[in-house]
């Protein structure tokens, strides 16, 4: 974070699907159709569900910016309440507080399938041009993704449900993979507090694979030779770093 705070400029690998927010965004807004953004079906309980809130703060924004129109149906009473404040903020922030409107956050049911019938019905009376689906996802990932597909808007997806990931892939223009949807923050804000934690992560995993890559040569080599030396340091590895 130092390092960052200091103006150094911190590599992270482009991601293309967050880099093509702005064109579907300014899609939608040519040709007068709206965004529809759906932050996953869980609660604020899990960590995908505020990623998704997050980049919901950042789409806000610039559908504030492009006088454009959001559609973010949930299916939490919570996540609403969040979302709606989220969206408040981005167009506090857009310099356009007169055009927010609660409406733009609604509620449908907590029902899984219910939520989706609720949800496809939409995109197909109102055929976005954009659909946005970023967060926690189950057996409703293909179910939304098709319709979307099927009405011709440009998807963006994101989630870390492994399982549910091929159907993003498959049926969406783009899909953040894992861990992309929780770097997306650091990635469109350029926050150094951010991107610092970010690159730490990284630095951190990399220690972490050399100590157990370096604890295994050293336990096989014990193994092998016999050697006591060689055996004192497995179990100093055993006792005080991995347990």
């Amino acid at each position: 974070i130092q390092v960052a705070r200091s103006g150094r400029q911190l590599f992270v690998r482009k991601i293309a699907g967050l880099d093509a927010l702005d064109e579907a965004v300014g899609r939608a807004t040519e040709m007068g159709r709206p965004v529809v953004f759906v932050p996953g079906i869980m609660d604020l309980d899990n960590v995908q569900t505020l990623a998704g809130l997050t980049l919901l703060g950042y789409v806000s924004q610039t559908i504030a910016e492009y006088d454009a129109k959001l559609d973010v149906p949930v299916s939490r009473s919570l996540v609403m309440t969040t979302g709606r404040e989220v969206v408040r903020q981005a167009y506090l922030k857009a310099g356009r507080p007169e055009a927010y409107n609660d409406d733009m956050v609604h509620y449908l049911t907590d029902e899984q399938f219910g939520y989706v019938a609720g949800v496809n019905g939409m995109l197909l009376r109102e055929k976005p041009a954009t659909c946005l689906y970023m967060g926690a996802f189950f057996a409703e990932s293909l179910l939304l993704a098709e319709t979307g597909n099927r009405i011709g808007a440009i998807q963006i997806a994101g989630t870390a449900m492994p399982s549910q990931l091929p159907f993003f892939v498959a049926a969406c223009d783009y899909t953040l993979i894992g861990e992309e949807l929780f770097a997306a923050s650091a990635y469109l804000s350029n926050d150094p507090r951010q991107l610092g934690s970010l690159k730490g992560q990284d630095a951190g995993k990399l220690i972490v694979m050399a100590t157990i890559l370096i604890g295994s040569l050293v336990a096989t080599l014990a193994l092998w030779t016999n050697n006591k030396n060689l055996q004192s340091i497995v179990d100093y590895l055993k006792t005080e770093i991995f347990v």
